[in-house]
């Protein structure tokens, strides 16, 4: 039963996400269903954390046991490799593999056409990964939101280890960060392997600021104006403290959340003095700039161009690390805000689909992940790195139904629920997992 906007919304005011953390149960094991059929069995994803285990066929039944979301399993089999010591003269055959992650966000199953054959639209080199290397259907993330999801990310745990409930969403100077000083995060872990580290696009796990006092702010769109740069700077709790090498971020939603200000390893080059106004930007179909809220921004910050600003620097560390040190291992992470309200799809992606501007919108992340792809290809570095594409939940309640109405497309594959909900489509996450043919079996479907 197709559910009408005014009851879609009326659903999210039932269940807030405080509400749903808990509204899990456990799966069956190792089940699989095809990609056309609804399943609607929530999974829980209480985490254990991945520290000291070693041996991939163990963390393989520990992972499936314990219900790990898939993206910390994808992590666990790309760096099964790194169990061996670092490169080594005594170890100089092992070499480790570079990893690259694809984060996307607020993208359900349905929105990749390996996955729905009724997409309203082709994602041509998602599918191409996902046909050359494990394509997960029953990949689920660690929650229905932005910033406990990407903590699970960073992290390997659930947001309860962070904040012992659950966790909202940061917006303005929201912080401190869920990563609190002593938890091992996954840039940490790959630095004592000897990787080069580095995180690009959307942070939002919290970040320290403080005002001209030093009293340390907490969140809200008005506190973005009682920033004190110098005194906030170099972050105490930056993607630099916590295992990256170099980091292009932006503290909240690129261009949802204010405050609306680029971070770089941990430094703010234009602070944020303009006032952005969402009348100033276009609105697609009448509708889609719906979550763009008014707040303040850095001078020359982009809203359109967000996600290929963000794989610009992506391509500029990957590249620069191959040639500069190329027998040295790297984490890039690329942290899209793709399809994340409001749906901007940059000028060179307008009516690439027919289905609209979210449908250019995930045309145009299709299109990221495959310049990334061809840029490991041209620099002859495909063959050892393992590429992860997810998403940190499941798609935007509107998104869903304006998808529906408009263009017969489903985001959620069938399934019930979406972004917020605890039921399957809020948790349920298109992801894949390429790379070297010895270490990924070639063509799979988990």
């Amino acid at each position: 039963m197709r559910r009408s906007k005014t009851e879609s919304l009326k659903h999210v005011k039932l269940r807030q996400p405080s509400q749903m953390q808990n509204r899990f149960t456990r799966p069956k094991l190792f089940s699989k269903f095809s990609a056309g059929a609804p399943k609607t069995t929530a999974t829980n994803s209480t985490a254990g954390h991945w520290r000291n285990q070693t041996n991939f066929e163990i963390i393989s039944m520990s992972i499936f046991t314990r219900s790990l979301t898939v993206l910390t399993v994808a992590y666990l089999v790309a760096c099964c490799a790194c169990a061996a010591e670092p490169n080594s003269d005594e170890n100089s055959g092992a070499r480790l593999p570079n990893i690259v992650i694809i984060y996307a966000d607020d993208l359900g199953q349905g929105d990749l056409s390996c996955y729905n054959q009724k997409c309203g639209y082709k994602t041509a080199r998602l599918d191409q990964m996902a046909k050359e290397g494990i394509r997960f259907t029953d990949a689920h993330s660690p929650s229905t939101i932005c910033s406990p999801s990407r903590y699970g990310l960073y992290s390997g745990q659930q947001i309860y280890r962070s904040t012992g409930r659950g966790g909202g969403a940061f917006e303005g100077p929201g912080g401190p960060s869920y990563l609190k000083p002593g938890t091992l995060t996954l840039g940490q872990m790959l630095q004592s392997k000897g990787y080069k580290t580095g995180v690009f696009g959307k942070w939002h796990v919290g970040l320290t600021w403080v005002d001209k006092e030093g009293k340390k702010l907490r969140g809200g769109f008005a506190n973005s104006r009682l920033i004190d740069y110098e005194k906030s700077t170099p972050l105490v709790d930056g993607p630099n403290e916590r295992g990256f090498d170099e980091s292009f971020i932006t503290p909240n939603c690129p261009t949802t959340d204010p405050l609306y200000v680029y971070i770089e390893n941990g430094m703010v080059p234009v602070p944020a003095s303009v006032q952005h106004e969402p009348n100033n930007l276009p609105n697609p179909g009448g509708k889609w700039r719906w979550d763009n809220d008014a707040g303040w921004r850095a001078p020359g910050y982009e809203f359109i161009n967000a996600d290929l600003l963000f794989l610009e620097k992506t391509k500029k560390f990957i590249t620069r690390q191959v040639t500069d040190a190329p027998d040295q291992p790297f984490l890039a992470v690329l942290s899209t805000q793709i399809a994340h309200a409001p749906v901007l799809p940059a000028d060179e992606f307008n009516g690439k689909t027919n289905a609209g501007p979210r449908g250019d919108f995930v045309f145009e992340l299709d299109a990221i992940a495959g310049r990334v792809l061809d840029l490991l290809d041209s620099l002859n570095i495909d063959d050892n790195t393992i590429v992860i594409f997810n998403a940190d939940n499941g798609a935007e309640i509107m998104h869903v139904d304006w998808m529906r109405l408009d263009h017969g497309h489903d985001p959620t594959a069938g399934r019930r629920g979406m972004k917020r909900d605890g039921w399957e489509a809020g948790i349920a996450c298109p992801s894949s997992c390429a790379g070297r043919e010895e270490s990924l079996p070639y063509g799979s479907t988990l």
